[in-house]
């Protein structure tokens, strides 16, 4: 009887992510010059998303607009007349509150009124802190307050029963240096509200450490990602830094943002797709990294899995990623992403942005691979199902074998390596088989370990159903 099953001969690679857009046409005066999705959610059988239009100085308009879509199939997007806010002396339309952008999430442990909430980066002026001063003194990061604006950073939130209708909470929900995308879950497994902030990873310094302006630190900082969890969405504590540039990057590059999401329906499967951006030489990339808890993070061979498009491309400026990566009907996994046709720094005047989707056809994002031979086995686990389906790609000569254990690690009997028909070529949702048998052999309940032989393959994941489907 042998229970440890050694992997050898495999990988993990991120793979790159298609293009695939603009995804939304310009149609309405608010739209010109840029809309960008800042939210997306696949809700009860539709795609909802939240957008910012605008973009500094383009074609000399500065008004920003918060808004909303729907679409049926996450490709064609519907303008519903949310009738919030009143544009040219009229509410059909689809904005719902001025200058803001943030990002938008569902709390499952809410009432009613507050089931949806959204965050953003935000500048509050000194008026506006004076009460959060005096109840939260120990949330407050000095470095919040920039004396060269006259502002403190913070974020701001709101709440809404249904996402259309908000209503903003007036005090900052925690006060930190955090100018661009903030990122909000509800964690059910920690029962706490999680937020992803820019952080700063900044070095010892000489005395004294702060200039006249007390900005010292920006020169020296490099961007980074900081997390911080609540069990009350209205206070949040400092964020701790937690993903911060390593000696393997360029010591021009920084984590610019972090667009923390999950894999489509495995939500305590924690993904992140920061951009890169090099302050060098201007350009972003977009990475992959992974959490099995949301707090120790680790980059995924094979990065990056999105770079600048060619110069003159309507994404070949930059590029910033939003969540949420979803499963599309025909099972690829798409991501938002704001497309720029001019570099980061570059001026504005004239410029456009617009809304991508990075796409990795048939979900196929990660592989676990093997160039040649390999194997591996999972731990032992209570599937939920007991047929197994494999998303798998293998090459003319390739192979893959599925071995099914129990806890004790004894072969199931009919399910060993010699009674398993080989999948072989591109199989998506294949139904994994042994000689006459096309279930796991289980009774429900029973834990199983799953073996894998491997010949010039990848497997991109494992789906358990019940046996009646």
């Amino acid at each position: 009887m042998q229970r440890n099953h050694w992997p050898w001969g495999i990988g993990i690679a991120a793979k790159p992510a298609q293009r695939v857009g603009p995804l939304l046409k310009r149609e309405k005066p608010w739209e010109d010059g840029s809309e960008i999705i800042t939210t997306l959610i696949h809700e009860q059988g539709r795609y909802r998303a939240w957008a910012t239009t605008d973009w500094g100085n383009l074609k000399g308009r500065t008004q920003t607009f918060f808004c909303y879509y729907e679409s049926s199939d996450g490709m064609s997007w519907e303008r519903p007349e949310c009738g919030v806010m009143e544009y040219g002396g009229s509410l059909r339309n689809n904005l719902l509150f001025p200058e803001a952008g943030g990002t938008v999430f569902i709390d499952s442990s809410a009432s009613k009124e507050e089931r949806y909430k959204w965050v953003e980066c935000y500048e509050f002026t000194h008026d506006a802190c004076k009460e959060y001063f005096r109840k939260r003194s120990d949330a407050t990061d000095p470095q919040a307050f920039r004396r060269d604006m006259n502002v403190h950073f913070g974020l701001r939130g709101a709440v809404s029963p249904d996402g259309i209708h908000w209503k903003i909470i007036p005090e900052p929900l925690v006060l930190t240096h955090t100018d661009t995308q903030t990122v909000a879950y509800y964690d059910a497994t920690l029962k706490k509200y999680v937020c992803y902030f820019r952080d700063w990873m900044v070095g010892p310094q000489a005395d004294p450490a702060v200039d006249e302006q007390g900005l010292r630190w920006i020169s020296v900082g490099r961007r980074a990602i900081g997390r911080a969890e609540t069990g009350d969405f209205r206070h949040f504590p400092l964020p701790e830094l937690i993903v911060e540039p390593g000696p393997e990057m360029n010591p021009s590059e920084v984590f610019y943002t972090n667009c923390k999401t999950s894999v489509p329906g495995a939500p305590d499967i924690h993904l992140m797709f920061p951009a890169v951006w090099n302050t060098a030489t201007d350009a972003t990339n977009i990475r992959l990294l992974s959490s099995h808890n949301g707090r120790a993070w680790h980059s995924v061979p094979g990065n990056p899995v999105l770079e600048t498009a060619e110069f003159g491309q309507w994404d070949g400026g930059c590029v910033f990623a939003s969540p949420n990566l979803i499963e599309l009907p025909n099972g690829d996994f798409a991501l938002p992403y704001a497309g720029y046709d001019v570099p980061h720094k570059y001026p504005r005047a004239g410029a456009m942005r617009a809304t991508g989707y990075a796409v990795w056809p048939k979900g196929r994002m990660v592989a676990l691979e093997s160039p040649e031979r390999g194997e591996f086995a999972t731990v032992a686990l209570i599937p939920p199902g007991k047929k197994l389906l494999i998303n798998a790609l293998t090459k003319r000569s390739g192979y893959v074998l599925v071995e099914a254990l129990n806890f004790a690690g004894e072969v199931i009997p009919g399910r060993d390596f010699a009674n398993a028909v080989p999948i072989v070529g591109d199989c998506y949702r294949t139904t994994v088989v042994w000689k006459g048998h096309d279930d796991l052999g289980i009774a429900p309940g029973q834990a199983v370990i799953l073996r894998f032989r491997l010949q010039q393959a990848s497997i991109f994941g494992l789906e358990f159903i019940p046996a009646s489907k």
